[in-house]
């Protein structure tokens, strides 16, 4: 297990920030008075148009298409967060939040600054404020996918 390749690496640290940001952007949803599913809906606005996060019930059409979605960009992210951590195998908790929090950090500039037609989507039920909550729990889940890995090594 000490070498398994980047997209293994990649699928293990998506794979858990998929899961908490998902849980992260459910929990403020719910918050903000909107249904929890309606962040994963919204992120299949890309094939089903903007009304995508205001469906507010889980169903194949929109939850099904969010949550691949939602699945392959985090797993995208999570090649970038892992080719960090192949610079430094050995780096302390320290070191895998800070290139978690870099890479979420980046993922929130493309996402609402450079490409933002081409946003999750999140926007659509939730505040900014929130928003930045979701991207926080991507780092979050990086890092606890990192931290995880190191820890079976």
């Amino acid at each position: 297990m000490r070498n398994l390749p980047l997209l293994i690496n990649s699928a293990v640290s998506g794979t858990v920030a998929s899961a908490i940001s998902g849980v992260v952007l459910a929990v403020l949803a719910k918050a903000e008075g909107a249904a929890p599913i309606q962040t994963l809906n919204a992120t299949s606005h890309w094939l089903h148009g903007e009304a995508a996060g205001m469906v507010k019930t889980i169903d194949a059409k929109h939850t099904g298409t969010g949550l691949a979605t939602h699945q392959g960009a985090c797993m995208f992210r999570a090649i970038l967060f892992e080719t960090l951590r192949a610079n430094a195998p050995n780096a302390g908790p320290a070191r895998i939040a800070r290139d978690a929090v870099a890479v979420s950090t980046l993922a929130a500039i493309v996402d609402y600054g450079l490409v933002p037609k081409n946003t999750p989507g999140w926007e659509q039920p939730l505040p900014i404020r929130s928003v930045a909550g979701g991207f926080a729990g991507l780092a979050l889940g990086l890092a606890l996918g990192g931290l995880l890995k190191s820890r079976l090594r």
